[in-house]
């Protein structure tokens, strides 16, 4: 079978396609001949050797996949040859097979297709940043950042289906306003053009939203809890500007405001039998037609370098894939 292996810490080029013998699944595993995996910013984050989970080279890249399971592990129940299933593969999903706990494997519906299964990562951190980290109440107000990328889109839309109230929604230019109106949100902001903070302050006749979420850090932290209400919670899974975000504690305290750090990668590390509320939860909404991926680009696995050079670029919108062919 072939993977791609980051062979170093660097740039794009550093994914080489690779020839290895195909996994056999030990006790509690099941080997899946993988039809599409998605590309996560931790992916690029990993190859650059900045992601708090990364492997030493050489590795596989890449955290969820969907395909369908062609061995079974030694006791294994509730799994069977043929079937198909999403997953996060521990040792990597940018390969052609690969061998998942059953922990980490989960039964799909029908009505849900490869596209949104592939996005599986993304679909357990917008859910689990909303609902487990965030704990939305029905009618709270939300803010998204990054709203046009494949965890923001999908976030708004979960937001809706859970029963959100007002939906704000921060985007990097005017092409990307429509991604975000499309997934669902009220009010969309150019953060390049327009000071967000002040946006929702005016809007919320200076109260703030009682949710934010925040993958970008930096100065959009700090500004955020600006704008965040009294009780409110800002969940920061994520750091794509580079720079941490920093806060004062009498900031919090007071106002019983609440500052959470949640990453999907330290659940599957750490406690991946956690997770599985968020997955099933998160794939039911697909099944039933609340949520749908947006997918920005597709890509064969062999070009896996030219999938990471696209969502570096921040160029496009959506979810990248990586299709086995």
């Amino acid at each position: 079978m072939h993977v791609v292996e980051a062979t170093a810490y660097g740039d794009p080029s550093v994914l080489e396609w690779r020839e290895r013998d195909e996994p056999t699944p030990g006790p509690g595993e099941v080997a899946i001949r993988v039809t599409q995996t998605g590309v996560n910013f931790a992916d690029v984050q990993a190859r650059r050797g900045t992601y708090h989970a990364a492997q030493k080279p050489p590795f596989v890249p890449g955290l969820d996949c969907v395909g369908t399971i062609v061995a079974l592990g030694a006791g294994v129940d509730g799994f069977h040859i043929g079937q198909r299933v999403a997953a996060f593969p521990p040792a990597g999903s940018y390969a052609e097979v690969v061998v998942v706990p059953v922990a980490t494997t989960y039964a799909l519906d029908p009505a849900v297709s490869d596209d949104d299964a592939a996005a599986l990562l993304m679909l357990v951190t917008a859910y689990n940043t909303i609902s487990f980290a965030g704990r939305l109440a029905r009618g709270e107000s939300v803010l998204v950042h990054a709203a046009a990328g494949g965890v923001g889109s999908t976030a708004v839309q979960i937001a809706r289906a859970l029963g959100a109230g007002t939906i704000f929604a921060t985007v990097g230019s005017e092409a990307k306003r429509a991604v975000a109106r499309d997934a669902g949100a009220d009010v969309v902001i150019d953060y390049r053009s327009e000071d967000f903070a002040r946006r929702v302050l005016d809007a919320t006749a200076g109260r703030g939203v009682d949710l934010i979420l925040d993958s970008v850090a930096g100065d959009v932290f700090t500004a955020g809890l600006t704008a965040l209400a009294p009780f409110g919670r800002l969940v920061i899974f994520g750091m794509a500007s580079g720079t941490p975000g920093t806060v004062r504690t009498n900031e919090l305290h007071a106002s019983n405001r609440a500052v959470i750090g949640y990453s999907s990668g330290s659940y599957r590390k750490l406690r991946p039998e956690a997770l599985r509320p968020a997955a099933e939860a998160s794939l039911r909404l697909v099944a039933e037609g609340k949520v749908h991926v947006v997918i920005g680009a597709r890509f064969p696995l062999r070009e896996a370098a030219e999938a990471h050079r696209l969502v570096e670029s921040r160029a496009g919108h959506g979810k990248v894939l990586l299709t086995v062919e």
